[in-house]
């Protein structure tokens, strides 16, 4: 069967950087594996649910470079859940309960008080027919349950955390369907995945018990359950994990000139044996890609170690890749002349400014004779080759400076700044006119 994978977010609200680990490393895997790669909106909550958060989703995937093979949404699928739930009611695994959440929270308190685990105790199968109905005629409408079944352990070996047991004895018949009729998240996803032709579904390890739960409904369906990889949660720097990282969204990122491709690379080799380091696209990501180099412990997730990435990866783009986020009039050789010194693509319009001018220099009285000397021996020098050496070497010769009192006062003249691009590079793109101009001014 050909490998497919998901990505199912709730449009609740935005996707944030745990999201977007989830969905990339479905991705990855997909590719990899020359699969498919779905998007589902898990939409079954109609009050919470908001188109805006839909739209958000698919950009915020589009950003990071992640495209899908097909779409589905939940809300779209009610008469397949429907029919499937009769399915599984006609074979008594799912079942009515009447208790309400008060009543449920009682008998949770009761049980930890008493200390035994907090399972449901199926006090609804002991109704029979007639009290049910005399329960639904008073007004009361039950919300469902999956009945386990506690004959067997469950059983899978997962791709990232190894060979998985839960007895189900211990585990509560999970809630399918509330008493309005709208669904919870266990069984419809079940449904989806068995009708989409899922493989493989990667996710936190924080639905490693509702793994265990759908596992038996797969079963109950008449259909293998996917494989399964839980992958460690996320940390912040400070070592727990962080509100503040758990609400960053997509915009933060964008905002602050995160690279896609930076962010990429980070979130698809943090809490794996291989190295986060910058690519120019996802095609390396793609390429060594392995649940065998996913570990147990959560993932540090550093801003800072970010930050430091993607000035690495500005480094690594070509011109084509950022072009259309360029001041106007800077082309490719301005562009890979300032690159080197970029820690965001934004930062290229400072550059550009330098280059184009106006600048203001802050020209010391030691050093008014000496750039004297350099207009004039820039109006002398080649410049169809290379004027920055001829420039210094000429100066060299007729000065005596060397190292820094020759270069830094040059720099400074053309440019307003102490540091910057290679000046061999630059200088040939503030070109012959604007250079004479800018080391008369600082000539004074």
């Amino acid at each position: 069967m050909k490998v497919t994978t998901r990505f199912a977010p709730s449009p609740t609200g935005r996707v944030h950087v745990g999201n977007l680990r989830a969905a990339l490393h479905n991705w990855l895997y997909a590719r990899q594996q020359g699969g498919r790669f779905l998007l589902r909106i898990d939409d079954t909550d109609r009050e919470r649910s908001e188109e805006r958060f839909v739209d958000a989703i698919r950009a915020d995937l589009g950003w990071l470079g992640l495209d899908w093979d097909g779409e589905a949404r939940q809300s779209e699928r009610f008469a397949l859940y429907e029919a499937r739930f009769e399915q599984l009611r006609a074979a008594g695994r799912v079942y009515p309960c009447f208790e309400t959440p008060q009543e449920l929270e009682l008998k949770r308190k009761v049980q930890l008080g008493r200390g035994l685990p907090p399972v449901y105790d199926r006090a609804a199968l002991t109704r029979g027919d007639a009290e049910r109905a005399r329960l639904e005629a008073e007004g009361q409408r039950p919300h469902w349950r999956f009945k386990l079944d506690h004959d067997a352990p469950i059983e899978w070996d997962d791709l990232v955390r190894g060979p998985q047991r839960f007895d189900p004895t211990l585990m509560s018949d999970p809630v399918i369907r509330r008493a309005d009729g709208s669904w919870l998240y266990h069984l419809p996803s079940v449904i989806d995945d068995i009708d989409l032709g899922i493989t493989h579904v990667v996710r936190g390890e924080d639905h490693v018990s509702n793994t265990a739960a759908q596992v038996q409904m797969f079963e109950a369906l008449g259909a293998k359950p996917p494989a399964f990889a839980h992958e460690a949660l996320l940390t912040g720097a400070e070592g727990k994990l962080s509100k503040r990282l758990g609400a960053t969204d997509v915009d933060h990122w964008r905002e602050t000139g995160v690279e896609p491709l930076a962010l990429a690379a980070k979130l698809a080799r943090i809490g794996t044996s291989l190295p986060v380091e910058p690519v120019a696209s996802t095609a390396p990501l793609i390429e060594r890609f392995d649940f065998a180099t996913f570990g147990r412990a959560p993932a540090r997730f550093d801003e800072a170690e970010l930050a430091k990435l993607n000035a690495q990866t500005v480094h690594l783009l070509s011109f084509a890749q950022v072009a259309d986020r360029l001041p106007a009039g800077m082309d490719a050789r301005a562009w890979e002349a300032v690159r080197p010194n970029l820690e965001r693509v934004s930062d290229a319009a400072e550059w550009w400014h330098v280059i184009e001018g106006p600048i203001a220099a802050e020209i010391g009285l030691e050093d008014r004779d000496y750039l004297h000397t350099a207009a004039e021996a820039a109006a002398r020098i080649d410049w169809s080759a290379d004027p920055w050496h001829a420039l210094t070497g000429a100066l060299k010769d007729t000065t005596g400076r060397k190292g820094k009192p020759l270069f830094l006062p040059l720099r400074r003249a053309l440019t307003g700044l102490d540091h910057g691009p290679d000046m061999a590079v630059l200088l040939p793109l503030i070109g012959r006119e604007r250079a004479l101009e800018r080391l008369q001014a600082a000539a004074g």
